[in-house]
């Protein structure tokens, strides 16, 4: 007990007294996250209003196959893009292999069925006459898009907070595409993975209490989007 005691006062000077090493990994992952979260976004917003708003063939195996790919283990992803971007892949001669651009793609990856999917339960939330009105107005697609997404916007930023919630957290695609390299491309969660096991255990805490932070900042912006959503 007075190890873990020692050890979690260690870990709350090491945070704030500003060590470097630990925040220059505490911006790494914030910074991969958000950047992965945008791009992942500005794919599966459009896509989940088209799916939610128009009707085509394979829509209900479409909405399946987002559904199942959410719960996709992260693990899984990572190796099927460490495949295609070793050197014996198809994408091995860019070098994207253990970079934070690798590492973008890989959550990018992970969080694009998260926010597609959360993107068109919003849509399908609006009410129904919504889009009757739309199109007794004559409305184009694109005009109509807009009015939903303003119509659902607190309900697709919670799906956003939501996939950096689970991008932040992440830790396979971070090992496997980013190599885990110092300074580089060392997150929260694969240093608290490596520290803990060379004994660094209260540099470990103070990330894990960093990270812990983090997604109580996350969840509580969730929780205010829904509240509004309402």
């Amino acid at each position: 007990m007075e190890y873990l005691v020692e050890s979690i006062v260690s870990a709350i000077k090491l945070i704030f007294g500003l060590n470097s090493e630990v925040f220059v990994v505490v911006w790494t992952s914030i910074r991969i996250s958000v950047i992965a979260v945008v791009l992942a976004s500005l794919f599966s917003i459009p896509m989940g209003l088209v799916v939610a708003l128009q009707s085509f063939p394979g829509k209900r195996l479409l909405i399946q196959v987002l559904n199942t790919l959410v719960a996709l283990p992260t693990v899984v992803v990572g190796l099927l893009l460490y495949g295609i971007l070793s050197r014996q892949g198809p994408m091995g001669d860019f070098g994207l292999l253990y970079t934070p651009t690798a590492m973008v793609i890989g959550q990018s990856v992970l969080i694009i069925p998260v926010i597609w999917s959360l993107a068109i339960s919003a849509a399908n939330s609006a009410d129904p006459r919504l889009s009757d009105t739309c199109k007794a107005l004559g409305a184009n697609f694109t005009q109509q898009g807009l009015l939903f997404l303003n119509e659902v916007r607190f309900a697709i930023m919670a799906a956003v907070v939501m996939g950096f919630g689970r991008a932040i957290g992440e830790v396979g695609i971070a090992m496997m595409l980013g190599g885990n390299i110092e300074g580089f491309t060392r997150t929260m969660t694969t240093a608290i993975a490596l520290e803990t096991s060379k004994g660094e255990f209260e540099f470990a805490l103070a990330l894990g209490m960093l990270l812990l932070l983090v997604a109580f900042v996350v969840n509580g912006l969730l929780q205010r989007f829904q509240y509004l959503n309402k």
